[in-house]
């Protein structure tokens, strides 16, 4: 198992960019397909983008789709959100996660491990 730790997040204005970054601990990071979702107060935890083991695949929730873009260092054992445009429909806690398997997903079921989140939050 991965261990996970996000940093990046903050307070922004609308329209604005934030980079998230997950670094990962742990055996064979670039065996794990990676994911970032998002939950904000009162609602359930919803699907932002996920990334293959070797960053060739990525896919992106449509409410997020030609604005945020996820990326992976192997090298680093990091994982990147890159948030532009940001709207502030897009403030809640942003949790990496791993997934030990080549292929990313977007369900959250199917990720073994999990960061503590990093807050989001934009003004409009």
């Amino acid at each position: 198992q991965v261990q996970l730790v996000e940093s990046g997040g903050g307070l922004v204005q609308t329209g604005g960019s934030l980079r998230l970054s997950c670094a990962a601990s742990g055996p064979s990071f670039s065996s794990y397909a990676m994911g970032w979702f998002r939950q904000a107060p009162g609602k359930e935890r919803e699907f932002v983008s996920t990334i293959s083991w070797n960053g060739g695949i990525t896919y992106y929730a449509d409410s997020v789709k030609g604005r945020f873009t996820i990326s992976r260092d192997n090298a680093k054992n990091t994982v990147y959100l890159q948030m532009d445009s940001l709207k502030p429909e897009d403030s809640a806690i942003y949790y990496c996660a791993a997934r030990h398997f080549p292929a990313g997903s977007s369900d959250s079921r199917h990720f073994g491990s999990w960061g503590q989140g990093t807050q989001v939050t934009v003004s409009s």
